[in-house]
């Protein structure tokens, strides 16, 4: 990493610590719940786990259910555990979703498929799901097994979809945003509603803050996206223009291709099936002297917007303040 990468991921990361500080503790709680939980007898299976840890840069996930829980009540012990259960969930499709877009680099180390190779990768990212499900298995009631259950599914179900439909490159927008809700909106809208649940809010903050999770993780997604395309690698600390080289059609292609005649059009579906690094450099000349960059961010900003309306529901305090601010960072950060 160059020093000035270095700096960046310094800045960023001081940044957020000082968001997260009114849960500072219990977030170090969760986190060493994590530790202790994945902890291995086996230097191998430790060395894969260490290395896995380093990917958990933003902690947005632990810190949306402690977020919710303070400010629509009160932190509980078990929110810790469930912390650390929805950022093991996470990591695990960080893990595996490396191996499907093939990528080297993640958080600016080395991904696991690229040191030790595929078969390593599918088993850490198993060996992180089976954790969290046990830990989550140790609360009082299964109420978090099944929500958690039922969001990891969905998580699955959005990452296959979009498995299906690389090249399909008449994929529309109500399809687009269907998968991102199914592979990212529905985790962080079950770490807001696990969060307000669990700090025995009423049931119409619970509906709000999941709300509030849903549509944050939307336009999360939509700046992923974006970022993929237009982002540098030195600070995204990711390997990016995986969407093109695996014919995935995101937000910025769908636009692109909408508001293209029809003989353009066709001739950028032939640019993305032959996917080329030359054809990906024109495909990627078309979007820069296209509206389709600032309509996705448009997109973004308006979930963004959506969530931060869905706090409406909560008394004014710290906890809430961060909320509202993170609605802002997921659509202005370049990292």
């Amino acid at each position: 990493m160059s020093t000035v990468t270095q700096r960046k991921s310094e800045e960023i990361g001081r940044k957020l610590s000082a968001l997260y500080a009114p849960i500072a503790s219990e977030l170090a709680e969760a986190e060493g719940i994590f530790a202790a939980e994945l902890e291995s007898q086996f230097p191998f299976v430790q060395q894969l786990v260490d290395h896995s840890a380093d990917f958990r840069g933003k902690r947005l996930r632990p810190a949306l259910v402690l977020l919710t829980a303070r400010a629509s009540g009160q932190i509980k012990p078990d929110h810790a555990v469930l912390a650390a259960v929805v950022e093991m969930i996470h990591t695990a499709t960080l893990v595996h979703d490396d191996i499907l877009d093939e990528s080297l680099v993640r958080r600016h180390v080395a991904t696991v498929n690229a040191e030790w190779g595929n078969e390593a990768a599918v088993l850490m990212g198993d060996y992180l799901f089976t954790h969290a499900f046990h830990l989550a298995a140790s609360l009082e009631t299964t109420l978090a097994c099944r929500w958690i259950g039922h969001a990891t599914n969905l998580v699955c179900e959005g990452e296959m979809q979009q498995v299906g439909n690389r090249g399909n490159f008449d994929l529309d927008e109500e399809a687009y945003f269907a998968i991102i809700q199914g592979k990212t909106a529905e985790l962080t809208a079950v770490c807001c509603r696990l969060g307000a649940h669990y700090a025995g809010a009423p049931e119409a903050t619970v509906r709000a803050l999941d709300d509030y999770g849903r549509n944050l993780g939307s336009a999360f997604q939509i700046a992923d996206d974006v970022l993929d395309l237009w982002g540098e690698e030195r600070a995204t600390g990711k390997s990016l223009g995986t969407d093109l080289e695996k014919q995935k059609l995101t937000l910025p292609l769908i636009r692109l291709l909408n508001t293209s005649s029809p003989k353009d059009a066709q001739s950028i579906r032939r640019l993305l099936a032959d996917a080329t690094p030359q054809d990906r450099v024109k495909v990627r000349e078309l979007l820069d002297h296209s509206e389709a960059p600032q309509y996705a961010w448009a997109q973004a900003e308006r979930y963004a917007s959506m969530a931060a309306s869905a706090l409406d529901v909560l008394p004014d305090s710290p906890c809430k303040a961060v909320l509202r601010t993170l609605t802002q960072y997921v659509v202005r950060r370049s990292h």
